[in-house]
């Protein structure tokens, strides 16, 4: 007799039926990233150029030249300033957002909408308007400024030249980046922080009030301890597509001037793209892959510790 095959179990299809569903999934990420990864780990074990196909493994050598390179050291030092410069101020200025949203006021949706802007404009069109913002002739901030009094004249607080040159001085350079982003992410941070202060329970509050504390004592004792794991996703977000990010520094100075504002991806995009040795910009690229996965494993453990 032959043997009739036993139906599934219902535990048996939940699983199959979850690994359906993810499958798609997992191949999507796997040749998204997975396949870029591979390369990249690849051509910088390797000699390899945009001007051949050839590739002659040289170990570590691009890795070893790179920390021998006063630029590439600068371009750290320039991406863990301007990441975390941005953070602490959508960090600061999300929170002080998000508080007033909570507030009822007239045009609430209208205020919303207007924060959320920012963020649904492309990067690369935010850029493009901002370096005309800053642009060193007709910049309409140094307008504004002079109509002040503030520059322009002997004894100005921003100095007595016509114009301020915010992407030409190093130091105002690098300032200018730092508000691009922190500009770019302020909604992404008010809108992630507005909705942990939603889930935050109104009776906490109240007894605390009823307790006696005041505004800034319910604030600070209460409400933020309260927000840590929101904190920590808003950090999570932030800090990855800061440190990522290429199109701000490229658009606005192009890492410039001498250098100034250069960051790991744009030299990456230079070293390998732009002056053909792909394999000394993988090794660039990849130093970013370990301060990733270290920041997002951190953040993630603490986030989980703070709900248990």
């Amino acid at each position: 007799m032959a043997r009739t095959r036993s139906p599934l179990s219902l535990a048996q299809r939940d699983t199959l039926l979850a690994l359906g569903m993810v499958m798609p999934a997992i191949l999507y990420i796997t040749l998204l990233l997975g396949i870029p990864i591979i390369l990249a780990v690849v051509y910088s074990l390797n000699d390899v150029t945009t001007g051949g196909t050839a590739m002659r493994y040289i170990g570590l050598e691009n890795f070893t030249a790179l920390l021998d390179t006063p630029d590439f050291m600068r371009a750290i030092g320039n991406t863990f300033n301007i990441t975390l410069s941005t953070l602490v101020g959508v960090l600061v200025l999300g929170t002080i957002q998000a508080e007033l949203l909570m507030r009822p006021v007239r045009g609430k949706w209208l205020i919303r909408f207007l924060i959320l802007l920012p963020w649904t404009a492309p990067a690369s069109l935010s850029a493009i308007a901002w370096l005309w913002m800053l642009d060193s002739t007709f910049s309409p901030i140094d307008w504004m400024l002079r109509g002040m009094g503030l520059l322009g004249h002997p004894g100005a607080l921003f100095g007595d030249f016509d114009n301020t040159f915010w992407l030409g001085r190093s130091g105002l350079a690098l300032f200018s980046i730092i508000l691009v982003n922190i500009w770019r992410l302020l909604p992404l941070g008010t809108v992630i922080i507005l909705a942990g202060l939603n889930g935050v329970p109104r009776d906490i509050v109240e007894q605390a009030q009823i307790d006696g504390a005041g505004y800034f004592r319910r604030l600070f004792q209460v409400i933020l301890p309260m927000l840590i794991p929101v904190f920590g996703v808003t950090i999570l977000f932030t800090f990855v597509f800061v440190f990522t990010d290429i199109a701000t520094v490229f658009i606005l100075t192009r890492g410039g001037p001498a250098n100034a504002t250069q960051v790991l991806p744009t030299l990456a995009f230079f070293t390998g793209v732009q002056g053909g040795s792909l394999g000394r910009g993988a090794a660039t690229a990849l130093f970013l892959l370990p301060v990733l996965a270290a920041v997002s494993i951190l953040t993630l453990s603490l986030i989980r510790r703070r709900e248990i």
